[in-house]
């Protein structure tokens, strides 16, 4: 089958497949929009059932980071990267044909890091080609994402939590945090310290301890935590944890939460708009994440780039105006918008030229 039929092909501007045989590689970089600036977004490396599953990945993946960058207002377009193969058995070798592999492009992607690439592979990639960020770098702005990540879904969860409950602060409210990594246990910090009731569930009982112990949390079980009475669902481990199965069951009045891919399908949305449930979409108000990798490539100063993350806040107020204005999903309006600043920019040239 062609790339051009494949079902998740959304007019990509490129998909280059790359072979190296002496190191093994075999890579697909997917560059969907270059429309706002050159496309970014991680390289995940896998162990593919085939090819085709890895064109999936690389496809629909490439296209969300064009969402993603273009609704946080970055200068950046959408892309993505796939290595196939287990990455227990990545070699030096292999990173640095995969680094001439991005050069070909010519600076049109630009590399990150996602599932599958350590920290420790990001400095040998960087030996190949300068199209890298998202990683600690001397005399840059720090790699590690996950506190501006929080420092985003706490805001954004706020701006959702004015719009749908009217309350301009989280005390006296409860909120179910599902997944205390990084992100989620930051955002349960923040949360605390601003006198929310936390309900938490994590599979690592050392982290669900550990909020218990300091923020005075509930602990519960993780098939719990989803339809938990609150007033805030906040997801920050799974994919797909709002689906046909738990939507009916929701307690919850907003959904806001760092997980990517949180509705299991798009209509989804609407089914979560039908029972008067806000939902932040996922890839607006986890945008943190990006915005600290665009301060890397651009060198903004960590004060600009904090800027950036505490506005994810307005947008989301625009997307849930938006959303009531037109009747609307707030995830159908948090595209539309993306879909409107690509356009913009892709009509620019034409407009200066009349």
């Amino acid at each position: 089958m062609s790339v051009f039929d494949a079902a998740d092909f959304d007019n990509h501007e490129t998909v280059a497949y790359f072979s190296d045989k002496p190191t093994g590689l075999r890579a697909i970089i997917a560059v969907h929009s270059t429309a706002l600036g050159p496309a970014c977004g991680g390289t995940r490396m896998y162990p593919y059932a085939s090819e085709q599953e890895a064109l999936t990945d690389a496809l629909r993946l490439s296209r969300g980071m064009s969402y993603k960058n273009a609704i946080a207002n970055l200068p950046l377009g959408g892309g993505k990267a796939v290595i196939l193969g287990d990455p227990a058995n990545k070699t030096q070798a292999l990173l640095l044909a995969y680094a001439a592999a991005i050069n070909a492009l010519d600076g049109r992607y630009i590399t990150a890091m996602d599932v599958g690439m350590k920290p420790a592979d990001m400095p040998v990639i960087a030996r190949g080609t300068k199209y890298i960020a998202g990683y600690d770098q001397p005399g840059k702005t720090g790699g590690d994402s996950a506190p501006l990540t929080a420092l985003g879904v706490f805001v954004g969860l706020k701006a959702a939590v004015k719009h749908r409950l009217g309350a301009d602060s989280t005390e006296g409210l409860t909120v179910a945090i599902q997944g205390l990594g990084k992100v989620g246990m930051g955002l349960a910090e923040r949360l605390h310290m601003e006198g929310a009731k936390l309900i938490v569930a994590d599979m690592n009982q050392d982290t669900v301890k550990r909020a218990v112990d300091c923020f005075g949390a509930k602990a519960v079980s993780p098939d719990e935590i989803v339809t938990s009475e609150c007033d805030v669902f906040s997801p920050n481990a799974l994919g797909a944890i709002l689906n046909d199965d738990t939507v009916p069951k929701l307690h919850a009045r907003v959904i806001a939460g760092g997980a990517n891919n949180q509705l299991a399908r798009d209509e989804h949305g609407a089914a979560l708009t039908a029972r008067d449930i806000l939902y932040a979409p996922d890839y607006v108000i986890n945008g943190g994440g990006i915005i600290r990798v665009a301060g890397q490539i651009y060198g903004w100063d960590d004060n600009e780039i904090e800027r950036r993350v505490l506005a994810i806040a307005d947008t989301l107020a625009y997307i849930f105006r938006r959303a009531d204005t037109e009747n609307l999903p707030p995830n159908v309006i948090a595209d539309r918008s993306a879909e409107e600043r690509m356009s913009a920019a892709k009509s620019l040239p034409a407009k200066a030229a009349e």
